[in-house]
This record gives structure tokens, sequence and C-alpha cells, in this order.
């Protein structure tokens, strides 16, 4: 068992484990989601009842995460590149307050964008909170990582940052556990019982402190073992590589045997001195690194020799995207024919509902109630509902972060759009959509806000709703007046129905909600094959 198989995620969350984890929180968001999902399937991990639920959102979860790191255990929290916005205010301060047990805070980029509103590089948070970043280049180094972030995170007191991206997250390879297994910490206050309230005046000197404390993690051996440099007999190009882009290197060097000096980072903040290993050797510098160009940028302000320097931000490497092999050759001059080509047997195919799936039941008879006004109505939200804005439905006009179908159907209310139609789902609505419907119920917008309720996370895999069977009572509870509370079941035999009731609440002047209810068709297979005689079923929100 010292020897496993695993994901990028997974060799964290099994670091994790035997690093001494007392609390694992997150909220889904491919490509991290199989951090959580990983540890909830332990059996180490329920055998030392370490707390793996999933949260809210991704701000609940890092300063639920803070809690735990108070009490002096070791916690993790686990999130989406985007995640981390939500995240921002807890995560930033908790730079400053410090930590009492161990806190990583990992983020998981999605470089091409694959699933994901944009390619943002969490890389940059790191810099901006002041805190150390880890960036491993393969699934062992992440594992190894673990152990030493969270050692780092206690001698320093200050929560540490691990940026992964998409194919490390989900690649597979052999992983060699540790021998050393790490006991959880005791439950410890932190010394000072006023460590983590900032106000200005405590927080002034504590600023002061963390600046000073992030220059002296430069010269740790925690992160600076992580940084190599392997000389070559080559003095006209170095290459400086950040991550994963270290194996696309590797890979092509391994083909055509060509011998560079090159530097890996996969920690920072790095001391000055470890670039000058390499600049002064060589008469130019290409860098390769998976998102935005943030070594590049500070390489430039680091050097003063006027050397060459190659990477995203003079074209050699593409401002977009994520890296692959096949960059890198061409950025090295290589020929062609050294990338394999993807093989044409794989078609595209368009993503869309899965068959029998209830939103797009929903879907229909939206369109239908829509009809009359015409389009440009619609504004929706983060999960499979979104397919709505493809054909055939075509009627989805937004998609910018979560939870801001209800705040801009809001604002477009404002400007006199009527109706003005919010779709959100049953995850992202107590996510982030809970707190807009409040501000339309506060000054009574003429908004009607369609909740697509399947009774999970569905876009991440089915993970655990916290709405499931409480939407109506939620609601209620903001103040949306029970009256314009309407739960219906889409499906096509209550299609009729269903058109009836949404053109009832779109004609609304006020603020209404419908509850589309019915259970994920992939979520309600599973259960079905667990459970033939479905004791278990999942009750829709109107079902007492």
């Amino acid at each position: 068992m010292n020897n496993l198989l695993l994901l990028g995620d997974e060799a964290i969350a099994q670091a994790a484990i035997d690093a001494g984890l007392s609390g694992m929180y997150a909220y889904p968001g491919t490509p991290s989601t199989e951090i959580m999902e990983y540890i909830q399937a332990s059996k180490d991990a329920l055998a030392r009842n370490i707390h793996s639920e999933w949260s809210a959102n991704e701000k609940t979860a890092m300063e639920t995460a803070l809690g735990m790191s108070y009490a002096g255990k070791r916690a993790m929290v686990a999130m989406k590149h985007v995640g981390l916005n939500v995240a921002a205010d807890g995560f930033i301060n908790s730079a400053i307050t410090g930590v009492n047990g161990g806190l990583i805070v990992v983020a998981a980029d999605d470089p091409s964008m694959h699933s994901s509103q944009n390619e943002q590089d969490s890389r940059f948070y790191g810099k901006f909170a002041l805190v150390p970043c880890f960036e491993p280049s393969s699934q062992q180094e992440a594992y190894n990582m673990v152990f030493d972030a969270f050692e780092l995170s206690e001698k320093y007191r200050i929560p540490v940052l691990m940026r992964i991206t998409t194919r490390l997250a989900h690649s597979r390879t052999s992983v060699v556990r540790s021998h050393l297994k790490v006991q959880e910490n005791k439950l410890k206050l932190p010394d000072d019982l006023v460590q983590f309230v900032l106000l200005p005046s405590l927080a002034r000197g504590k600023y002061k402190s963390l600046i000073k404390t992030y220059e002296s993690i430069k010269y740790d051996a925690r992160t600076g073992k992580y940084n190599s440099f392997s000389d070559g007999t080559g003095r006209d190009l170095g290459i400086i590589t950040c991550g994963i882009a270290h194996n696309y290197l590797m890979e092509i060097l391994n083909r055509v045997h060509k011998d560079y000096p090159v530097l890996k980072i996969s920690t920072y903040p790095f001391p000055e001195d470890i670039i000058r290993d390499i600049t002064a050797r060589c008469k130019e510098i290409l860098i390769l690194e998976e998102g935005y160009p943030i070594v590049e940028e500070g390489l430039r302000g680091i050097l003063d020799s006027g050397i060459k320097i190659y990477g995203r931000l003079n074209g050699t490497i593409p401002r977009e995207g994520e890296l692959n092999p096949g960059i890198v050759a061409k950025a090295l001059g290589l020929p062609g024919s050294y990338v394999e080509k993807v093989s044409q047997l794989v078609k595209p195919r368009p993503p869309s509902f899965c068959k029998g799936c209830g939103h797009a039941d929903m879907f229909t008879a939206l369109v239908k109630a829509l009809k009359p006004y015409g389009p440009g109505r619609v504004f929706s939200d983060i999960g499979c509902y979104t397919l709505g804005a493809l054909p055939p439905f075509k009627t989805i006009n937004s998609c910018v972060d979560m939870g801001a179908s209800v705040t801009m159907a809001i604002g477009a209310a404002d400007a006199g759009l009527f109706p003005s139609v919010a779709v959100i789902g049953d995850s992202t609505f107590t996510h982030s959509g809970m707190t807009g419907l409040l501000d339309a119920v506060s000054k009574n917008s003429p908004v009607t806000v369609v909740i697509a309720d399947n009774s999970t996370a569905g876009m991440t895999g089915g993970q655990k709703s916290l709405a499931t069977g409480r939407l109506s009572r939620i609601c209620e509870g903001i103040g949306v007046e029970p009256l314009h509370i309407r739960t219906l079941i889409p499906l096509r035999k209550n299609h009729a129905e269903n058109v009836r009731i949404m053109k009832e609440e779109l004609e609304y002047r006020g603020t209404s909600v419908i509850i589309a209810s019915r259970e994920c068709i992939q979520t309600a297979s599973r259960r079905k094959k667990a459970d033939p005689g479905e004791k278990n079923k999942i009750k829709p929100d109107n079902e007492k």
C-alpha cells in the first residue's frame, strides 16, 4: 500500500491524510473536486474521523479551515481557481492573522478553460497575499510537498498556497507514500488570543511582520529544495520551467537529446541568485510557465544585463491556453515531426443535456412562457443548465460567476427590462444566490428567479447539495411571499401546467421564485443501482 496509482488531486489528498490532517473543506469545482472525494472515500480518514463535508461555498470553506487552524489542528481547503476569488477575503486576511495549526489552500487552475469562465493564474494570489506558493511538477512532488507545506505553515505561522493545473490534477501515475505517518495535532489555542483579531492597530504590526516573513521564506530549505538547476553544455539558450511545464520540456528533450541549462522553479518566493545562476551562463532565456507570465515579468524586473528573454510576453509562447509538448518544441525551433499528432479518430461532440434531464423539460416550458416577450431576458448561472444557451433552447443570455444570475436580473429590471428572469441551480443558489435574492426582496424587484433543483451539484459529478429539501423554506425565510414561491416538476407530462405557472409569475410585478424540482438523472440512476427498492429516494422540494 506504499505505492499507489493516483491522480494529482488524489496524491494531495493522500498526503494530507498521511501528514496528520484533521479537517478538509471544499466546494466542488473542476479540476479540484477529487481531493475532497478521495478523503471522503478513504478508510483511513473515516477511521480517524477527519472532517470532510462539502461547504456551502469556497468562502465558508476557507473560513472554516481557518477555524480548524485556530484550534491548533492541520486543515486543508481546496477549490478551483475562480473559487479562490470567492474565498479571497478570508484567504488574504489569513496571511495577516497567521495560523496556529498548519493550513494549506489548494487552488486548481484550468488553463485553456476546459470547464471554466477564465484561465486566471492563482500564483498571483500568493504574491498578492504574501504567502508561499508550491507548484508541483508531478504527482509525486505534489505528495511530498504537502508534508513540507504543513511544516512551513506551522514554522512561520502562515497559510501556504498550493497551485496545480488541470493536467496534473487529472492525470494518474505511481506515487510512493511516505513511511512517516504524522499524528494529528492536539487541540491547542493560540498563544496570543488576539492573534486573529484584525483591528487596524493590531493589523498594522502584523502586516509588517508578514513582509519580513515572506522574505525569510525565500531561503527556507522546505521551499528551496524544489527549485533545481541542471547545467548543460549549451551556452546560447537557457530554459526556466515552472511546475508541470518542466515535464513538457523533458518530454521534448528526451526525444531530441538536446542539452540546455535548465532551471526548474516549483516554489515561490525564490531568491534572485538562483536566477542569476542560469542568466550568467546564457545569452538568451526561454521561460515556460503554465498560465500568466508571472516569472517572466519578475525576471524582467530582476535583470539589468540586457539579456534577451523569450516567453509569453514576446509571443514565443502563446499568451493564452495551456502548454503542451508541441508548443515547447516550436519555441525551441524544433521541427513539427518531433510532436505526435492527435488521432483524427476522436471527433468533437458538442455538449448537451443528458437524455431525460429535467433541465431540458424546464427550459422547454420557459421558452414557451417567454415567447410573447421576445428574446434576451434570461440571466443564467454556472451549472449544467447553462447549456440552455445552446440549441435547441438558445434562451440563456449570461453566465458570469456564481450567483450573478440573480443580481444581473435585478440590475436589468432596475433598467426597465420586464420580465427579467434568473435561472440558477440549487447548489449555486446556496453558494451565492441567496444574498442576491435578499437584495431583490428588500426592494421588491420585478424579477422571476427559476431555481433548477436537481438535488445535487450535477456539473461536478453529483456531490451533495446543501439546498436539498430546503429551498422553499429558505426562500420564505429570505422574505419571498409564500404565494409567489411556486414548485413544479419538470416532466413532459406536466408541460402545460408548468407553462401556466411560469406565465403567472412572469406577469407578477414583484419578486417571485419558481422551483423546478426533479432529481438529476445521473444521480438517480446511481441511486437506483445501489438501492433497487428506492428506499432512500430523494424527495422533491414540494414533498413533505
